[in-house]
């Protein structure tokens, strides 16, 4: 087993983006990393390395998220517009690829669950699949069907 350290050298980017994708705010899905790998430590002795460290992190991450939600249920809706963004050096958005991000906002659950990890957290198939419960394959179907929708929205606006 590494270190944790070495755990959050490899994996705290993929789990902010985990989260990032679940929050739509930096500064919230920064925090919650923060107590995503402050609870991974306290039950390090628990994981059993039955699935990979990083779907192991990102269970917990999931559940720092809905416990968040259940506190603040008052001032979080999930249906929330997508918030405004900015372009940085580090991210040219253009006007289409925030319509994008708008598409797969207003998706059902799983699949835009599927969208962002895989577009945002940048996850594998077989990651997101251990992530969700699902199969690889599923995950591949869902995300084509969402990729779809996508197209079919893009085209009708036109």
């Amino acid at each position: 087993m590494q270190s944790i350290e070495e755990i959050y050298e490899m994996y705290s980017r993929k789990v902010f983006l985990f989260l990032l994708s679940k929050t739509n705010n930096e500064h919230l899905a920064e925090e919650l990393t923060q107590e995503t790998f402050f609870q991974a430590v306290q039950s390090i002795d628990r994981f059993r390395g039955n699935s990979s460290v990083l779907t192991w992190l990102c269970g917990i991450a999931k559940n720092v998220w809905l416990k968040y939600l259940k506190r603040h249920q008052e001032l979080l809706s999930i249906e929330d517009d997508i918030p405004e963004i900015r372009d940085t050096k580090e991210t040219n958005v253009q006007w289409e690829q925030k319509e994008i991000l708008r598409l797969i906002h207003d998706m059902n659950e799983p699949m835009r669950e599927v969208m962002y990890l895989r577009l945002i957290s940048n996850l594998s198939f077989a990651e997101i699949g251990e992530i969700i419960g699902k199969t690889e394959n599923w995950t591949r179907v869902t995300f084509f069907r969402g990729k779809q929708k996508i197209v079919k929205e893009m085209l009708r606006d036109e």
